[in-house]
């Protein structure tokens, strides 16, 4: 290989694709790609014009552009961080494109249309008719005519051949024709490009109305930031931020990228990452991220993470990777579509051979055949997919849910039961110590209970050393620290053994547990709080409750859930009696309790074998293996790990709603492809029959086909609006 050949540094390279007309040239671009030596898998979006292909390492770029440009497409690799058109600029330069097109074109087709139907078909009335529509032919269905003369040249065949050849069909007919005693079809073949350049110009609107997510997305990021360097405040390009510059934020202008506040306190509205609208209280040491607004204060932060690397980034990586993917549903459509066009071809040959016999009309058998091609062309089942999962997915990006691929959509139908782990989903996840019983003197109690947990990581430990901490006791270091998963903590303190935990584990270690402790457990277990032990001196000294508040949402989305039709179960690990107050308090009666984490999988298994469809919704980290087995994933982000791999779905917030919405979204997008997929089918199916049976004017054929294309658009479109 020689030096100034390119190269694939990583697995997967984005290409921007040219020359695509509809669904078959997609197919066709990727099976060609996929044929090359060092491709593991390619995907080609028709709707947004791209293909995302994986490599092994150290494969030739060149070689698949060479064998793309043979079967007369062309294909450019996209760069990481690299400045590009998005799908919705290009859409739009092909509206300009094609308005002007369809605007000049009817500025012949009108007057052809005229001599057509008015006076006599003399001579002269031929020949202005000829005049009028070689321009219209030639020079504005031009277009259709080079694709098909490329795809003719590598013995391919898409719509443009369809559109080709009955144009040229209808018009050599005509010439032929002019110096004869047989009509004319000049005014056919001109209104044909004439409708379908108008198809193309609303198609075109259409689909850059469906891809503009991922613009409004990337219009989100500030433009420029405030650096402060040497004590001096500078404007630059955000594309010169570097990790570990300063950056000053002041009140309403949007957080440049993400990073930690040094300097000041704020309000941010982070509405664009999770969609909630509720502003968010910031102070020294919390993260912030790109694209979210200063409210308040004026802060300086540190810039942790830049350019592709933030958020932001991430989530328009993520709704691209979502668009570009292809739900199981379109399988059925790619192979209809690859096929579809010589099928067409031979078909209309087949009905003007069959009208000329039947007639001795050439004229007759000529329409009929024309119409055959122009009705079939595939359009409307190449969009039917790709179009309604692009709005989807990126209506969910605005509603602060993150499909990762478009398997979802199908697989969300099937979901009958979710699982929902308790801490940070239901609940807020932030425990504080909510009461505590002890037969010692109370700071000695908080003192060494909040020095074991004071090296704990788990929230509930967290939550008791600050509670001992607000209770003015100062906390010191355990010489020794145990972690008993699911079960407590040991710690050493000044020579005591000290043990925090169930009273499984007191058992176990031999303490003396009284029927006082076992009382008050009970009673503060049944108020919905998470209660433990701990003692030291084989005897436990006292109880204490933490809890952990129900999200204001959670008893909604439940009953939501349950108006889908779909069941909610409650998975943690606290004591069947807590778990079950809590699940009372938002209406679950399924409660998997006392569930240590690396047992949450087998739950999820358990009610898999038992014949149900499971959706878990976990915070991404502890839950992983969970959300891996279960059939549906959703992930909680947050905003700080929107690229979590174990799930499926990415919920920006901790809302539980977005669980709820995250499968109506899905569902409402299923359906939608479905009824494109239907509408494309039923109109092939019930046109084609009227075309060979004489039954309809090519004219009114590419009427048809070209609102079809549309339609199928505008039925996606819809999704728009959807939860707003």
């Amino acid at each position: 290989m020689s030096d100034n050949v390119t190269t694939a540094k990583g697995p997967e390279v984005v290409f921007d694709v040219e020359g695509m007309t509809c669904a078959s040239c997609a197919l066709r671009i990727e099976r060609v790609i996929g044929k090359q030596e060092g491709v593991e898998a390619a995907v080609v979006n028709y709707a947004g014009q791209e293909a995302r292909v994986t490599l092994t390492p150290g494969t030739d770029v060149e070689q698949l552009r060479s064998a793309v440009d043979k079967i007369g497409y062309s294909i450019s690799e996209i760069t990481a961080g690299e400045e590009r058109e998005t799908p919705a600029q290009r859409y739009d330069a092909e509206v300009r494109y094609q308005g002007r097109n369809v605007i000049l074109a009817a500025l012949f087709t009108i007057p052809l249309m005229a001599l057509s139907m008015l006076g006599p078909e003399t001579l002269t009335s031929k020949v202005w008719q000829w005049a009028l529509a070689t321009p219209v032919v030639f020079v504005f269905g031009w277009q259709f005519h080079r694709i098909a003369a490329k795809r003719a040249k590598s013995l391919g065949a898409n719509m443009d051949t369809l559109i080709s050849i009955g144009t040229l069909a209808a018009y050599g007919f005509s010439v032929w024709a002019t110096f004869t005693d047989q009509p004319v079809f000049f005014e056919t073949a001109g209104m044909i490009v004439t409708l379908i350049l108008l198809g193309r110009f609303f198609e075109a609107k259409a689909k850059g109305n469906a891809s503009r997510a991922i613009t409004k997305l990337l219009e989100l990021g500030a433009k420029q930031a405030r650096i402060l360097r040497d004590g001096t405040e500078t404007m630059v390009p955000i594309e010169d931020v570097r990790a570990g510059d300063h950056i000053v934020v002041k009140p309403g202008e949007k957080i440049p990228v993400d990073g930690v506040i040094q300097t000041g306190s704020t309000s941010l509205d982070e509405s664009m990452l999770t969609g909630e609208s509720l502003p968010v209280d910031k102070a020294v040491g919390d993260t912030v991220y790109g694209a979210t607004i200063n409210q308040q204060g004026r802060i300086v932060l540190e810039a942790s993470r830049v350019g592709s690397d933030t958020a932001l980034a991430q989530i328009v990586r993520l709704v691209e990777e979502a668009q570009a993917s292809k739900a199981p549903v379109q399988r059925l459509a790619d192979k209809i579509s690859g096929i579809f066009v010589p099928i067409v071809i031979a078909i209309a040959v087949a009905t003007f051979i069959g009208w000329l016999l039947a007639t001795g009309e050439v004229a007759t058998a000529l329409r009929n055949g024309v119409a055959v091609l122009i009705i079939a062309c595939p359009c409307a089942l190449g969009l039917a997919t790709p179009t309604a999962i692009m709005v989807g997915s990126g209506r969910g990006a605005q509603l602060g849910v993150l499909f990762k691929n478009a398997e979802v959509f199908e697989r969300a139908k099937t979901i009958d039961t979710v699982i929902f782990d308790k801490t940070g989903t239901l609940t807020r996840g932030a425990m504080t110590l909510a009461a505590f019983e002890t037969d010692v003197e109370d700071d000695l109690f908080l003192y060494l209970v909040g020095t074991a947990e004071s090296a704990s990581e788990h929230p509930i430990g967290k939550a008791v050393a600050l509670g001992a901490e607000e209770r003015d006791v100062d906390l010191g270091t355990p010489d020794e620290f145990t972690n008993l998963p699911g079960r407590g903590i040991t710690a050493t303190i000044q020579d005591m053994a000290v043990t925090v935990g169930k009273t499984k584990l007191m058992a176990d270690l031999g303490m003396h547990i009284s029927d006082r402790w076992l009382d008050l457990l009970e009673q503060y277990e049944s108020n919905g709080h998470t209660a433990f032990v701990a003692g030291w001196n084989g005897e436990v000294h006292g109880v204490i409750a933490v809890a952990d508040t129900l999200r204001p949402t959670a008893a909604d989305t439940v009953a939501g859930l349950r108006d889908l039709g779909t069941d909610a179960v409650m998975i943690t690990g606290d004591n069947q009696r807590t778990a079950e107050a809590i699940g009372a308090q938002v209406g679950i009666s399924r409660i998997l309790a006392e569930v240590l984490p690396g047992e949450k999988s087998a739950e999820v298994q358990r009610l898999q074998r038992a014949g149900h469809v499971v959706a878990f919704v976990g915070d991404g980290i502890n839950d992983a293996p969970a959300l891996t087995q279960a059939d549906l994933g959703m992930a909680v982000g947050t905003g700080t790990d929107v690229a979590i791999e174990s799930g499926d779905i990415v919920l920006m917030s901790g809302d539980p709603r977005l669980a709820e919405l995250s499968l109506r979204l899905a569902g409402a997008t299923f359906r939608t492809i479905k009824q494109n997929l239907f509408w494309a089918f039923a109109y092939n199916t019930a046109a084609i029959p009227l075309a060979i049976a004489g039954l309809l004017n090519p004219m009114v054929a590419a009427a048809a086909m070209a609102f079809s294309s549309v339609s199928v658009v505008t039925n996606s479109l819809r999704l728009r609006s959807y939860g707003g």
